[in-house]
């Protein structure tokens, strides 16, 4: 057998073995971290290829290891067809490549192995953090039905004497406002004008609305003071502001029949029911009674003056009459 067969029958052995394993050179390549192009130069004998005659017989030890062949073996085997190298320096370096390799993969493996032997303390400690976390939850939870608890208790004792509170001022204030409801008394009703007068004064400006069903001219003036003068059409409105205090608004309508009048929420009988239609005239009085009582108080003032200056002018005369008669006696 020749020399040049032999270095074949290397080459080819090794790769018979890969092919045999199933693997690529690709796999070859990812198993022994020696570069795809000097595998396929182990492959093809062309040793001049890699980087020196030490890498020959490693890189072929290497290979032969990771196919299932026995590297030592096989060196002995092929060791005239290989470099020769076996020097110190060889060993050395074989033996340094060979740890190095050893060692690259060792941590690795040694990282798996610590990181197995905390994974049971490291689910403990989570398994505690989450227990601690739902008892902590549950603690405030707890606190603030507590908390909301009395929160309703005083609601309910505050809310009862607020209600007391607001009954008695809904009631004060029910019967404020009917003391403020205005209630219109007709009088000195002719058959063309008519006064309507109420115990009650304005506390405060009120809207009087007047509403024409028909064409009716109408006017009205307050205390004196003309606010409307117009012609009021079919189905208009007009609105007048009685101010605070007031205390005469007279009317002039021109068709009474077809005229509603409305202050604040009461409804003015203009016609008595439609008995006196030709109404032209409306005077309207607030405070009625206030000024009744003032003429009375001033009435009896004035009576009560005569009174005094009559029984003064007959002391008077009784006193002359008496003193004549004592003179006409003692002559």
């Amino acid at each position: 057998m020749s020399e040049n067969e032999e270095r074949v029958n290397v080459g080819k052995k090794l790769r018979e073995a890969r092919e045999k394993k199933g693997l690529t050179l690709d796999d070859l390549q990812q198993a022994t971290k020696i570069q795809k192009r000097y595998l396929i130069a182990i492959e093809d004998e062309k040793f001049d290829e890699l980087p020196g005659d030490f890498y020959v017989r490693a890189f072929v030890k290497q290979y032969a290891d990771t196919v299932g062949l026995d590297g030592n073996t096989l060196l002995k085997d092929y060791d005239d067809d290989l470099p020769q190298t076996k020097t110190a320096e060889y060993s050395n370096h074989l033996a340094q490549a060979v740890e190095t390799r050893t060692g690259n993969r060792q941590p690795t493996v040694d990282r798996v192995d610590r990181a197995r032997r905390y994974l049971p303390t490291v689910i403990i400690a989570v398994v505690v953090v989450i227990i601690l976390g739902a008892i902590w939850a549950t603690a405030i939870v707890r606190n603030r039905q507590d908390a909301a608890t009395k929160i309703d208790s005083s609601s309910v004792s505050v809310s009862g004497e607020s209600s007391k509170k607001s009954s008695y001022s809904s009631s004060s204030s029910k019967s404020s406002s009917k003391a403020a409801k205005l209630e219109f008394t007709a009088a000195n009703r002719t058959t063309s004008s008519v006064t309507l007068s109420t115990t009650s004064g304005l506390t405060k400006d009120t809207d009087m609305t007047i509403k024409a069903s028909g064409q009716a001219w109408t006017s009205v003036t307050v205390d004196g003071t003309s606010k409307l003068s117009k012609t009021l059409t079919a189905n208009s409105t007009s609105t007048v502001s009685l101010p605070k205090g007031a205390q005469t608004v007279v009317l002039t309508l021109g068709n009474a029949s077809a005229t509603t009048v409305k202050i604040g929420d009461q409804t003015l009988d203009l016609t008595d029911s439609g008995k006196y239609a030709n109404t032209r005239t409306v005077t309207i009085k607030f405070g009625a009674t206030t000024t009744a009582s003032s003429s009375a108080s001033s009435t009896s003032t004035s009576a009560a003056s005569s009174s005094v200056a009559t029984t003064t002018n007959s002391t008077s005369t009784t006193a002359t009459t008496n003193t004549s008669t004592q003179s006409s006696s003692t002559r």
